[in-house]
């Protein structure tokens, strides 16, 4: 917390009476920003000082606490609520004169968009802290993208005035158009086309706790392959305790990578739960496993076995990963289920076959996705989807009015700051089972 001495006009159990400050004292509590204040105190040295920035910032994590839509939001519930005032560390003395103006907030705004590493550092404390205190944190992981649409207009590739640039405009947004397409269960295909102009937010996050782990902001049209990359290899630089849990990491089709399976596989020693695409365009809908004249596979690792007499194809029972030999192991379904082959006694497969993950990197995985412990981990990748449902609802990004790639991502990690010091400071007040509450009352 950035902390103020400062006279009280009234006791602090007055305070902790008011309800939902206690929610904001939690987070402020909870804040590793000693070294962003002091960041910004030495750089406004002997300057002004009609508005100190301990007050500031506190008042910046009061607006995300409290989920005010805009900084005029904010400010008019300062000038109407003394006790948030105090509880933000203003001069009661002044009374409403202590309230910075807009363009004074906008200001240090902007000093603390400056200090992008040491807001990344807030980010990368809080997620330790909850290595610590939680001892199963990062055992399940997941990533995914979501969409951030910018509401301001558009860049314009020749502006109407060059001396005097519409600043309304957002500069730095992009275009990105999302296809996702299927099959409904009567057969008939389906296909949604999402179109935005902005940004996007890539979060990996603990499956269990539904927290984020690490995160990026980029434009709309970044390739979120690439950037699940980016978010794995900076994991073990900045949380290697994380990476030594991790067991496994889902993510759906979009991250469908030979490349994002291996290293998450090879290097990390995570299982990729990673959904596939049909990439096949020969129209084939099963391959033969080299060395196997009757045993094939489909695009979803699915593999069986076809009678050599009778030509029936029946599907083959999976009889484990041998992590010594890199090898996926299937066994006979005529010996294993009790089926009548007429075709066993000159079947090459005997009572099972071994099929190496070169085979295939992309369609074979340590889990296969035919097994149901493959389902049960994937269904854990939409814990993603709840954290960005709480970054839409609960911090107000479903609606905003942020212009430009560093005030995003500003906005963005003071959002997920203030959800991990939710979570470690319900934690520390044995409040647990509530830690990924921003609404709920601290007890």
């Amino acid at each position: 917390m950035a902390t103020i001495a400062q006279k009280s006009l009234f006791g602090w159990n007055q305070i902790e009476a008011l309800g939902d400050l206690k929610r904001l004292q939690l987070v402020l509590n909870s804040l590793p920003d000693e070294p962003l204040m002091r960041k910004l105190e030495q750089e406004r040295d002997r300057g002004r000082d009609d508005y100190p920035i301990r007050p500031m910032w506190n008042s910046l994590v009061c607006g995300v606490v409290f989920q005010h839509p805009t900084v005029e939001a904010l400010l008019r519930e300062l000038r109407r609520n003394a006790q948030l005032r105090q509880v933000c560390g203003f001069d009661l003395v002044k009374g409403l004169e202590a309230v910075p103006n807009s363009w004074a907030f906008s200001r240090f705004l902007g000093q603390v968009m400056a200090h992008r590493e040491l807001m990344q550092q807030m980010f990368d404390t809080l997620v330790d802290r909850l290595t610590e205190l939680l001892p199963d944190y990062g055992v399940s992981l997941a990533v995914d993208g979501k969409a951030l649409p910018s509401f301001a207009r558009g860049k314009s590739e020749e502006p109407r005035d060059k001396e005097h640039p519409d600043h309304r405009r957002d500069n730095d947004g992009e275009w990105e158009v999302h296809e996702y397409s299927g099959t409904h269960k009567d057969g008939t295909p389906w296909q949604t086309i999402k179109k935005w102009f902005g940004y996007s937010i890539h979060l990996l996050v603990e499956s269990h706790y539904e927290l984020p782990v690490s995160f990026s902001v980029t434009r709309a049209n970044a390739s979120e392959v690439i950037e699940a990359h980016r978010l794995i290899d900076g994991l073990e630089e900045r949380h290697p305790e994380v990476v030594q849990r991790c067991r496994e990491l889902a993510a759906d089709r979009a991250y469908d990578d030979t490349k994002l399976i291996r290293e998450v596989w090879d290097d990390w020693q995570m299982l990729p739960i990673i959904d596939i695409r049909n990439c096949r365009k020969d129209g084939e809908a099963s391959w033969l496993i080299t060395g196997f004249e009757n045993v094939v596979y489909d695009y979803r690792g699915t593999v069986s076995c076809v009678c050599l007499k009778s030509g029936t194809q029946r599907q083959m029972a999976y009889g484990g990963f041998e992590r010594d030999r890199m090898t996926l192991k299937y066994r006979c379904p005529a010996q294993h289920y009790g089926y009548i082959c007429e075709g066993l006694d000159r079947c090459p497969v005997g009572k099972a076959v071994r099929i190496p993950l070169e085979e295939d990197r992309r369609v074979f995985t340590p889990l296969p996705r035919s097994s149901l412990k493959w389902e049960r981990c994937y269904d854990k990748r939409t814990a993603v989807e709840r954290v960005n449902s709480r970054l839409d609802t609960s911090f107000g990004f479903e609606k905003h009015t942020i212009r430009g790639l560093t005030k995003m991502y500003t906005r963005c990690c003071l959002a997920l700051i203030v959800m991990l010091a939710m979570a470690v400071g319900r934690i520390k007040a044995n409040q647990a089972e509530a830690m990924r509450s921003l609404l709920k009352a601290a007890a």
